[in-house]
C-alpha cells in the first residue's frame, strides 16, 4: 500500500450523534481527532462524506462535526446498505473512516467496503465503543480483514507529504 493521498481520498464520518457519545469510552478525546481530521480535510480540499444511524432515536451529529459534509441517514449497521452512501462514494479512492461504534456501524461498514475492494483506513483515535475491549476486537478484526489501522497524525502528515504545502502551517497548527 501507498502513502495517503488528499487528492483521491474521502473522510467517512460514521455516526457521531449526540446522544449516543456520552456513552462512548473517551468520546471527547474522539470528537477532538475527527474535528483535527475534518479542519483538515477542509485545508486539503479532501471531501467529507457523514453518516447517522437513526437520528429520531440517537439524535444528530454533535455540534462540533455538525457542518462537516452531507450527512447520509441510515437504519441499517451497514452503511453501505444505503444506496445513497454507495452512490456518495462512487470510484475507487481511499477512504478514511472515523465513528463509533468500532464493533457495530464502522466495524459492518469497513467490512462491506472491503467486500466492495475499496481501500479502507480506519483511524484507530477517532474510533470508538462503549466498551474499550469492543474497540480492540474490532479493530483487529478490521485488520484482519485488509483494513489499514493508522492515527490522526498519519492522515493529517501522510494528505500534507511536505513541509513546503503551502498548507502546511495551519494543517499542522491542528495537531498541536
Amino acid at each position: 500500500m501507498s502513502l495517503l493521498n488528499a487528492k483521491t481520498a474521502t473522510l467517512v464520518i460514521v455516526d457521531f450523534q449526540s446522544r449516543l457519545m456520552p456513552a462512548i469510552h473517551d468520546g471527547t478525546r474522539m470528537v477532538e481527532n475527527a474535528k483535527r481530521l475534518v479542519d483538515a480535510a477542509k485545508l486539503l480540499a479532501v471531501p467529507v462524506l457523514m453518516t447517522e444511524q437513526n437520528p429520531a432515536g440517537l439524535g444528530g451529529t454533535v455540534p462540533e462535526l455538525a457542518d462537516a459534509g452531507p450527512v447520509i441517514t441510515k437504519m441499517s449497521f451497514d452503511s453501505c446498505a444505503e444506496p445513497a452512501f454507495l452512490e456518495a462514494l462512487a470510484g475507487d479512492g481511499e477512504l478514511v473512516l472515523c465513528g463509533c461504534e468500532a464493533h457495530v456501524c464502522v466495524g459492518q461498514t469497513v467490512l462491506s467496503l472491503l467486500e466492495h475492494k475499496r481501500r479502507v483506513v480506519v483511524v484507530q483515535d477517532a474510533i470508538g465503543s462503549r466498551a474499550p475491549e469492543s474497540k480492540e476486537v474490532a479493530l483487529r478484526r478490521m485488520e484482519r480483514h485488509g483494513a489499514e489501522i493508522v492515527t490522526t497524525e498519519m492522515v493529517v502528515f501522510e494528505w500534507l507529504r511536505t513541509a513546503a504545502h503551502p498548507q502546511f502551517r495551519p494543517v499542522s497548527k491542528l495537531i498541536r
